[in-house]
């Protein structure tokens, strides 16, 4: 049986984004994103939060880290994967946590650069009805 492992999610940053690279110099990026679900029940409007652990390797990381901070809306597509370990007690410990794969930014939720020098709009040729060949 075919099996796939994809993740989409539409949040907001709780922290600012951890950079740190490897001994072989790869970039690796742990963040957390917070996903807001609202919902109906019996005529009134709750809302639920899941707090999501996600981590990102090489120029993604670089990204992430350079142009998001705490509270950045972003979308991250990504996949599951599980990360087992034995703690101090020795009790087998587990955790999901999605590794990002791609990223968009949402609203505006890139940093901006302080310097802004916006290009000037490309001037449209006037064109009048006798030019039209019909």
């Amino acid at each position: 049986m075919p099996n796939y492992n994809k993740v989409m999610l539409m949040g907001n940053l709780t922290r600012d984004i951890e950079l740190k690279y490897t001994a072989g110099n790869n970039a690796v990026a742990n963040l957390a994103l917070a996903v807001n679900r609202r919902y109906r029940a019996n005529e009134e409007m709750k809302e639920e939060t899941t707090f999501v652990d996600c981590e990102a390797w090489g120029k993604t990381a670089e990204n992430l880290s350079k142009y998001l901070s705490k509270g950045s809306p972003v979308f991250l597509e990504g996949r599951l994967k599980l990360d087992e370990w034995q703690d101090r007690d020795g009790n087998r410990r587990s955790k999901l946590r999605v590794v990002v794969e791609s990223f968009q930014f949402i609203d505006g939720g890139g940093r901006k650069s302080t310097s802004s020098s916006a290009a000037p709009a490309a001037a449209q040729p006037t064109v009048s009805d006798d030019d039209i060949p019909f």
